[in-house]
């Protein structure tokens, strides 16, 4: 591979909802975008989708022009950095290109036509990242030439906005590879964590498991589909978006969850027995902050300050969403 050097133009393979959402989040930045419509169509149909999508992103752009996040004179600038094209306009720029985000449907058949197609017309050195939430990257590999410069870059929709990207990489996958794309993720102000070629990624697994069960609840008659979700909103989400899960087994104590799980195992269903590694962690005194270790480690942590820190960061969360406490909400008419 070439030096490593900033990426500055990016290509993406595929211009639906995904590929148009990765399009703004690097347009937005600052970066030149080749928006790709890969499908195969006659001159009128190729005229009219390149129509539709500036059309479908210019929305998005004005969205944010009346939240007050963007001048129109900005998303102007925005819009002029992306030029979307057909295949054989495409070609040009490839062999010359940076990164391709591949983000054609969740097909294999169609992800090796277009692995195939980049394989022919961008350069050895072009970096390939998958928006697949579907297939492995160890599986694309083997569709690909020189597979070193391949992983999943895997987007939270709406793409524009959230800030997660979970990078998935193989063993074959190259460290610079991996590098590149996660240091050209956070110079455009996105979240990149870096996990093993396995299904679900990080976030589709643990949501697949919250969503089955909100979708249970309801099922046995626990709740509404509206309280549960109001529970959610204003319970779950809040908490663990200042702690994550891990960090906050360690802030309660492990053993906590631990008696939890196995309760709710007898009560309800084996499902909910602890992980093996919560299992382990309460039989090694692994119990959490009370410890000075856990999933995290904590004695070199300045445990009041980082409570602080915490605290704070929730405190502000409630502010911006109007659910912090009242005083004297009691008393007021």
């Amino acid at each position: 591979m070439s030096a490593a050097v900033e990426i500055q133009h990016v290509h993406i393979l595929g211009a639906g909802r995904m590929g148009q959402g990765i399009a703004l989040a690097f347009a937005y930045a600052g970066l030149r975008v080749t928006l790709i419509d890969f499908k195969e169509r006659d001159p009128a149909a190729r005229s009219a989708f390149a129509a539709a999508a500036r059309g479908e992103i210019v929305r998005q752009l004005q969205t944010q022009v009346v939240f007050g996040r963007l001048t129109e004179a900005q998303a102007a600038e925005t819009m002029a950095r992306i030029v979307i094209v057909d295949r054989e306009r495409a070609r040009e720029g490839l062999a010359e290109g940076e990164i391709v985000f591949e983000a054609v449907p969740e097909v294999m058949e169609a992800k090796q036509v277009a692995f195939a197609w980049l394989c022919e017309h961008a350069g050895a050195d072009v970096l390939f990242a998958s928006t697949t939430s579907t297939f492995l990257v160890t599986e694309l590999q083997q569709v690909v030439v020189h597979p070193g410069r391949l992983l999943n870059a895997h987007w939270l929709n709406p793409a524009h906005l959230m800030p997660l990207v979970e990078v998935s990489r193989s063993d074959a996958t190259a460290k610079e590879t991996v590098e590149r794309v996660v240091a050209l993720l956070r110079r455009v102000g996105k979240v990149p964590v870096v996990c093993a070629p396995s299904a679900g990624y990080i976030v589709p697994r643990i949501q697949a498991l919250a969503m089955n069960e909100a979708a249970r609840m309801v099922e046995e008659g626990v709740a509404s589909a509206e309280d549960i979700d109001t529970a959610i909103r204003t319970g779950f989400g809040l908490r663990f978006s200042v702690l994550g899960l891990l960090e906050f087994i360690d802030w309660g104590g492990c053993d906590i969850l631990y008696y939890a799980s196995h309760y709710l195992a007898r009560a309800i269903d084996p499902r909910f027995l602890p992980a093996t590694i919560v299992s382990d962690n309460m039989r090694e005194g692994r119990d959490g902050l009370r410890d000075k270790r856990g999933f995290y480690d904590y004695a070199d942590v300045d445990v009041p300050a980082y409570l602080h820190k915490r605290l704070g960061e929730f405190s502000n969360l409630l502010d911006s969403t109007g659910l912090a406490p009242v005083f004297n909400a009691a008393l007021k008419s």
